[in-house]
């Protein structure tokens, strides 16, 4: 059997179709038939190897939604027809301390989709069967993609957290995981602030879910929030006033961090102390959280907000990606 694929031999090329032979499936993984595919930063990230791990030829994709079409002879949890996602992670070791805890996303030899292998840019992508989450039903298989990525890394902090319905909350960044925070903190029955630098953006994280709107290239507007948030996550991937959003916390408050900072963050550390406040991240969530997160989008129908091409467009709409002009997530269709 073959996998048709799009991928690139090596940094800097557009992608072109590919073609793999997987090989025989394993015993406990199973095949999905890829249908939509969503296309994240960090496929860009890859592309470029910027964290140093890609390996060529690379084919990526990491936001798979599909049904099954084979199932290895242990799999006794997915049947065949079942529509599934897929993210980050393909496999982990299910015998260290952080899978047997049930953090299986904190694995430290767990698989990435894209790295070493070939992901869902393709017909076809394998992976473990525990990696492999059936969608409720009531969630749009079109839309679901960025969930399994970007959905669950803004979803994740809230359970990890400890994120209250009475909590008053910033969301930095309005855009490919922002719009999802701030969908998601609001169905959680949090009041959102929505922060950004873009004031054209405010009517539009209304309508996701915020109660306020707050100019984050107005100095005097941070100011005047000081000691209003219980919680803020940072989705942005640029260098801020962090001792402001500091500032901005209550005391126990917490900044919290998924999108990755160019620079090192620089804070003073007295007003950390004098509020008992912390500075935390996190990464991608385990698949209990990813079922917990699927399930809660599926109940308040949250969805991303999407464009959609074709597979063999994936290469316009890369372009479109590294121009930062999404609104807010792109998925392929195959």
């Amino acid at each position: 059997m073959v996998i048709q694929a799009y991928g690139v031999h090596q940094m800097g090329e557009a992608l072109k179709p590919f073609e793999y032979d997987p090989g025989p499936l394993r015993e406990e993984e199973v095949e999905i038939n890829v249908e939509y595919c969503g296309i994240c930063h960090s496929d860009l990230s890859m592309l470029n190897n910027e964290w140093g791990i890609s390996q060529y030829p690379l084919v990526p994709g990491h936001e798979v939604v599909g049904k099954i079409g084979a199932v290895g002879e242990k799999v006794k949890t997915l049947s065949l027809g079942q529509t599934v996602g897929l993210g980050w992670f393909s496999r982990s070791c299910l015998t260290c301390e952080w899978c047997v805890g049930g953090d299986q996303n904190l694995c430290l030899t767990a698989e990435g989709t894209i790295v070493g292998r070939y992901g869902g840019f393709a017909n076809k992508v394998r992976a473990h069967h525990g990696w492999v989450v059936p969608l409720p039903s009531g969630l749009n298989p079109q839309t679901a993609g960025p969930l399994f990525c970007g959905g669950i890394t803004v979803f994740n902090p809230i359970i990890e957290c400890g994120v209250q319905p009475t909590d008053r909350v910033g969301v930095i960044g309005i855009g490919g995981l922002g719009h999802m925070a701030i969908q998601f903190l609001h169905a959680w029955g949090c009041d959102v602030t929505a922060f950004s630098g873009s004031q054209n953006k405010e009517q539009e994280a209304r309508n996701l879910g915020a109660n306020h709107f707050i100019n984050s290239r107005d100095s005097h507007a941070l100011k005047s929030v000081e000691n209003s948030f219980d919680f803020i996550i940072s989705t942005v991937n640029a260098d801020l006033n962090w001792n402001g959003y500091i500032l901005a916390l209550r005391p126990k408050g917490r900044l919290h961090f998924v999108g990755v900072t160019p620079n090192p963050i620089s804070t003073q550390v007295f007003p950390l102390i004098v509020g008992q406040k912390s500075i935390s991240a996190s990464p991608f969530g385990s698949p209990r959280n990813v079922m917990k997160m699927l399930e809660f989008a599926a109940r308040h129908h949250i969805e991303p907000m999407i464009e959609t091409y074709p597979l063999e467009n994936v290469n316009e709409a890369l372009e479109k990606l590294r121009q930062g002009t999404p609104r807010y997530r792109l998925v392929l269709t195959v």
